[in-house]
């Protein structure tokens, strides 16, 4: 479910590309916010469940997480700008 969202990202980008479209892109970055929230959840549960197992690579899971929080905390930002700027043309 989690990968078919990631594609779905991925051909709306790509489409965006040559339409440039501003609903579209509102979309991508809010499906995008909602999809890399869920992330986060998935390797949150992932990494309890090889905790569980016996399997203590903090580093990778570590870094699996934080990428995750990027691409959430990007987003954030991008939203955040965009109403500040529209707070600002008003």
């Amino acid at each position: 479910l989690l990968g078919s969202g990631v594609t779905i990202l991925l051909v709306s980008s790509l489409v965006n590309l040559f339409m440039r479209s501003y609903f579209l892109y509102q979309v991508h970055l809010y499906l995008g916010l909602v999809i890399f929230s869920a992330f986060i959840l998935y390797d949150t549960q992932l990494i309890v469940e090889k905790f569980r197992r016996g399997d203590k690579d903090y580093v990778w899971q570590c870094v699996d997480l934080f990428i995750d929080f990027i691409a959430v905390f990007r987003r954030i930002m991008i939203i955040l700008a965009q109403n500040k700027e529209n707070k600002r043309k008003k």
